[in-house]
This record gives structure tokens, C-alpha cells and sequence, in this order.
């Protein structure tokens, strides 16, 4: 979604119970949805925001990274909508989607570091590369310096 008028027609779509799917330029959920409402003058941004935040279900923002021995891969961050990121949306609480994000991995959440520090404890990505993709490099680098957990 490149303009204004698609993203308009778009949401209005989606707010009749249609399923829409819509690609954005960005590398992260939450800049994805910032950009999605910042197309729109300031006037119309508290209706935009309202009705993104009753038709979003989820964003997928993929970053793909040059991988150990070639070939490419995708880190996924993965924003799966519910009452509460409605309520953050609607009240421009960006910092704590992330949070909840972070958090709320059993609903299928994952935040774009979570995703590259797999990759790179996998082996599957430099930690060059993943650095180099990474929008908070400081929070990349503190997950990346501290011991591997289990789970990963």
C-alpha cells in the first residue's frame, strides 16, 4: 500500500468484515502501523487509528538476512492483535505493544530480536548481519551477550 486512497480503501474494507491483506514497506509491526496512520493529515489520524485498531488481526514484518554459507533468511516479528493491542493502538502506546509483544509469545507474538538472536545462536546468521538489520542494536547486543537460554 503505497498511497493514501489504497490505505483508506483498505481499512474501510476490512471494517466490513472482509478479509484484507496489504503490504507495507517497513521492518517492524509497529512501524507498520505508525505508517499506516501517519499517511493520513492529523485531523483524520484519531478516526484512522480507531479503525486500524478494530480491524487489525496481526502484522508480519519480514527482514531477511544473508545467511552462514549463502542464501537468504527471514526474521519474522509477528504482531497477533487482541483486546489489549486494540486498546494500546487506540491510546498510541506504541512502546507498550512491544512490550506485550515481548511477553506474549504463547499467543504467537515475536519481536524482530527475538527472531535474529535465534538465528544467530543457531548459527544461521552472522551477528554482524543480524546487528546490521536490527532497528534497537543495544538490545540486540544484551540478548546476544548474555547466556543462550534453553528455549532458544
Amino acid at each position: 500500500m503505497r498511497d493514501r486512497e489504497t490505505m483508506s480503501l483498505a481499512l474501510e474494507t476490512a471494517n466490513t468484515g472482509h478479509l484484507v491483506f496489504g503490504t507495507l514497506h517497513t521492518s517492524t509491526a509497529i512501524s507498520t502501523m505508525t505508517r499506516l496512520i501517519d499517511a493520513f493529515p492529523p485531523d483524520q489520524q484519531n478516526q484512522i487509528r480507531s479503525s486500524l485498531a478494530d480491524s487489525l488481526r496481526g502484522v508480519i514484518a519480514q527482514t531477511l538476512c544473508r545467511t552462514v554459507g549463502g542464501g537468504r533468511t527471514a526474521a519474522l516479528e509477528i504482531l497477533v492483535s487482541n483486546v489489549a493491542v486494540t486498546n494500546l493502538i487506540r491510546e498510541e502506546k506504541y512502546n507498550q505493544i512491544a512490550s506485550y509483544m515481548q511477553t506474549g509469545k504463547d499467543a504467537g507474538n515475536r519481536l524482530l530480536n527475538q527472531e535474529l538472536e535465534k538465528l544467530v545462536r543457531r548459527r544461521k546468521v552472522l551477528k554482524e548481519e543480524a546487528l546490521s538489520k536490527t532497528i534497537d542494536k543495544e538490545d540486540l547486543r544484551k540478548r546476544l551477550s548474555s547466556p543462550s537460554p534453553s528455549s532458544v
